[in-house]
């Protein structure tokens, strides 16, 4: 149990770039990916925009005759999936296939085929609905997929709690690997939600931002003036590796998964509890796991939704957690840039934390604007900071009360 895990390999595909590279840059540059929606009418909604993924060709990464038999979730999925693989220059052939596995989170699925495959339900009859629908909605279908791609045949499942879907699974991975379950596990999270029915929900629930007049400046974490979040898609998948392993091939290490903790609030289906007890609970778990001191903590980045309830709670607990050293951490929220990936986000904010730690900047909370005296932290407003980071903290808070922190650490012979 006290075997060191590092990350030897990324994939992300996202609202504000595809690939470690242009993604970096976005964040570096403070670039929004909001944008009004166009892939259907929304004369009618709350809500017209959202984060989603531009110039995704599926036909890059995946065969041309599986495309069609994969829900979008799956396809961004498997895209930061073949690019994290190739990245961690794995050879295959030379490896047990067995000691290989993926665990990915997806806090809805394919709902684009739910809604696709209802109308022709509707339209033509049961006879004529696709026998692929059961398959591709399912969330475990996007490890599967990875899995047949590449003949790992070691733990493989899909876990679902919510926006905190990837750091779960995430965690779990880390757990596998130091027990020995495995040597190598591919893991992460991807969401595709951003259609009629989606958006729909959100809105009826009131939790997304209103801001149609300027739907890039609608994802305003910690600001006084925040009215909801931003939905967004996309997926960010790294390769998980036993030093040992990593080493005894020769692999490029660009962190180490240091530790993991988990919580839940019993409190509430969708609201956080107040005082975020719970939420302190699973910080100060991945805190103990890592073997690390608070102190060393040099980076945080917060689930941060911008929502009014969120990023206040998160706010307080940072600061039960830290004390006042908590005024002295640079904080950011990505989804600033990226939107909410939901199931998706954890894994794509580690992916931001591990690409910042290699090029020595903090991404910075764009839209920041006017501070909220319930808010009253470092946020890194609106530019990149140049800074180097040692070890960062990631949370993520999901509807259900869902808690997962994770810490990653620079990697240090």
């Amino acid at each position: 149990m006290n075997k060191r895990i590092v990350i030897t390999g990324i994939g992300v595909v996202t609202p504000i770039g595809i690939g470690s590279a242009e993604f970096t840059q976005a964040l570096r540059d403070g670039k929004s990916g909001v944008s009004v929606i166009e892939s259907f009418d929304t004369s009618a909604y709350a809500t017209k925009f959202a984060a989603t993924v531009k110039n995704f060709d599926p036909e890059r990464f995946i065969e041309k005759k599986k495309v069609k038999k994969m829900a979008r979730f799956t396809q961004l999925g498997f895209a930061a999936a073949k690019m994290a693989v190739e990245d961690s220059g794995l050879d295959i052939t030379k490896e047990d296939l067995s000691r290989i596995g993926v665990i990915t989170g997806t806090g809805i699925g394919g709902l684009d085929i739910i809604e696709d495959e209802e109308r022709t339900l509707l339209d033509k009859g049961p006879r004529r609905v696709s026998p692929f629908l059961i398959p591709m909605i399912i969330t475990n279908m996007l490890p599967g997929e990875i899995a047949i791609k590449y003949g790992f045949t070691g733990p493989n499942y899909a876990v679902t709690s919510a926006c905190a879907s990837s750091n779960h699974a995430i965690g779990d991975a880390l757990r596998l690997l130091r027990s020995g379950d495995a040597d190598v596990i591919i893991s992460g999270g991807s969401e595709a939600a951003v259609v009629p029915l989606g958006l729909a929900g959100f809105c009826s629930i009131k939790a997304l931002s209103q801001r149609n007049d300027e739907p890039q400046k609608a994802s305003r974490p910690f600001d006084k003036n925040r009215d909801g979040f931003v939905m967004g898609e996309g997926a960010g998948i790294v390769v998980l590796e036993t030093l040992d392993h990593a080493s005894s091939r020769g692999a490029k290490i660009y962190a180490e998964l240091a530790g993991y903790g988990a919580s839940d609030d019993a409190y509430h289906i969708t609201a956080p509890e107040p005082e975020g007890k719970a939420a302190i609970v699973a910080m100060e778990k991945a805190i103990a796991d890592a073997g690390i001191s608070k102190e060393e903590i040099d980076y945080i980045n917060a689930h941060g939704t911008s929502t009014a309830l969120n990023d206040k709670t998160e706010t307080f607990a940072i600061k039960k957690v830290f004390g006042d050293k908590a005024y002295e951490i640079p904080i950011s929220s990505t989804k600033s840039m990226t939107g909410h990936l939901l199931g998706g986000a954890a894994s794509v904010e580690l992916v931001a934390i591990v690409l910042a730690m290699q090029e020595g900047f903090i991404p910075p909370t764009i839209n920041y604007e006017t501070p909220d005296p319930d808010c009253d932290l470092d946020y890194v407003p609106n530019t990149a900071r140049i800074q180097q980071i040692t070890c960062a903290l990631s949370n993520s808070l999901g509807f259900g009360g869902h808690n997962a922190t994770v810490i990653i650490k620079k990697y240090v012979k």
